[in-house]
């Protein structure tokens, strides 16, 4: 039994290094994106004030919303990109399958007539029923037979004819300037093939005819939680991984993608759970393969707005999908991994995807289990026991709270001092409970990959749509 104890200890040491190293990392990509925020806000607003940015030379963009079951927003989102500001864009809205008032909605709102357009691409999808054009408006309506997001998003990339591309959530919602903003980096470097925007949490914020008009906190803990792991992972993370062109993700609420990449990739694959992050990743392999210079960018300044789950239930079940789409994107991918042909993609951002992000979870969990059993039965001292906790969960409270201070350094949307210092204490909190219980999450998510057991379907969500903002 000694031994036994010996080789418990020894793995409570391993991951007691883990958990410094991780956050110590954590905490170098954060100030990485400080100093490069920092930098980037010497040239915010030139986009508006260079006429060249609203001229007709802008390459025309096509934005492309799958929706499924989105009665309560599908209005005020859709009117919202039709309002964006943008020399030359047309809004395509694939309604997949839904069952409730989604099309009929559309249809009166935009008042919508059947189209003969023709699609300029073959992807395969499911059927497609019927396409309508509005009649003053530069908006699409393709409605199909279910066959989730990205046999929708595939769909719309059919219709586009566009040079660019934009992928976004039908129930999100994108700041006026969003387009003109995540499209500059399109005409400053030709090398730009894919650009992301910074996705934000509309709970707590006040909506008016499709636009965010005051922004605030949440009320409710759960949601001031969700804002600072956004925060965490988009002003830190995202910004820095970017810079050093090794960026695996652009959120599928916010995305921006050349037309004929796209195509290239072969669209987005369908049935995956992480359609956003395998997409990205094989954009990668392919420039990369083909030994290209190309750039896949964070854009810290055009903001997507976007409703996150004010339940217990529904945030397990989102996180529980995120993590096994992220494991079935990395095993898809595996042979990137640690592999030099892949540059800096293969030797730092696919690791840093699978020791932080993939495996994370099992190892904070193995933690917290060999930690608790120890101090109870004697065989943990301790001095392991405090030292795992300063560097899980003290270390990553400072990470948590320099996330939300960055934001109020750099970008500093949330204007009140009560909202700041409300989610400086949820920073602090968050690591008392909440962080536990989503590693349990993202954990739980590994095993329904091993065990295959989900079913691939859009994530479901219990939403209160863009009423004025409660939680």
């Amino acid at each position: 039994m000694s031994s036994l104890y010996k080789l418990i200890n020894i793995i409570l040491d391993v991951i007691i290094v883990y958990a410094f190293v991780s956050n110590f990392n954590y905490f170098v990509l954060m100030a990485l994106g400080f100093f490069v925020l920092r930098a980037q806000r010497t040239t915010e607003g030139s986009v508006e004030r260079d006429p060249l940015f609203k001229s007709r030379l802008m390459p025309a963009i096509s934005i492309i919303a799958p929706a499924h079951n989105e009665e309560l927003s599908i209005v005020q989102s859709t009117r919202s990109m039709l309002q964006l500001e943008y020399p030359e864009h047309e809004v395509i809205v694939v309604n997949d399958g839904s069952a409730d008032r989604t099309l009929q909605l559309l249809i009166e709102e935009f008042h919508m007539y059947k189209s003969t357009r023709q699609p300029l691409h073959d992807f395969v999808t499911a059927p497609v029923n019927a396409v309508y054009e509005s009649q003053n408006l530069k908006l699409l309506v393709i409605d199909k037979e279910n066959g989730g997001k990205s046999d929708s998003l595939n769909a719309a990339i059919n219709y586009a004819s566009t040079p660019l591309i934009a992928a976004v959530d039908s129930d999100s919602l994108l700041e006026s300037n969003s387009l003109l903003l995540v499209a500059r980096p399109f005409l400053e470097d030709e090398r730009t093939i894919a650009a992301g925007g910074i996705i934000r949490v509309v709970n707590g914020c006040k909506v008016e005819q499709g636009a965010v008009t005051a922004v605030g906190a949440p009320r409710s803990l759960l949601t001031k939680f969700q804002v600072v792991e956004y925060l965490r992972a988009f002003l830190g993370g995202r910004v820095a991984l970017s810079y050093m062109n090794s960026l695996l993700l652009i959120s599928g609420a916010f995305g921006l993608f050349r037309r004929d990449c796209l195509i290239e990739a072969g669209g987005f694959e369908r049935g995956s759970l992480a359609e956003d992050l395998e997409l990205v990743i094989r954009l990668h392999r392919i420039g990369r393969e083909k030994k290209r210079d190309y750039k896949i960018v964070f854009v810290p300044t055009p903001v997507c707005w976007t409703e996150v789950p004010d339940s217990r239930a529904n945030l397990k079940v989102q996180r529980r999908r995120w993590q096994r789409g992220g494991v079935e994107s990395m095993w898809k991918h595996r042979g990137m991994l640690f592999n030099a042909k892949f540059g800096i993609v293969g030797c730092f951002g696919m690791p840093y995807l699978l020791l932080l992000e993939i495996l994370g979870p099992c190892i904070e969990v193995t933690g917290y289990v060999i930690t608790i059993v120890g101090l109870l039965v004697g065989f943990i001292s301790v001095t392991s026991a405090l030292l795992f906790f300063v560097g899980s969960v003290l270390f990553g409270t400072m990470i948590s709270i320099s996330a939300v201070l960055l934001e109020e350094f750099t970008t500093r949307r949330y204007a009140h001092p009560l909202d700041l210092a409300s989610l400086i204490v949820a920073a602090f909190i968050e690591n008392f409970g909440y962080r536990q219980i989503n590693a349990l999450w993202r954990f739980q998510g590994i095993f329904d990959v091993l065990r295959a057991k989900k079913k691939r379907v859009w994530g479901k969500m219990t939403r209160r749509g863009f009423a004025p903002q409660t939680t």
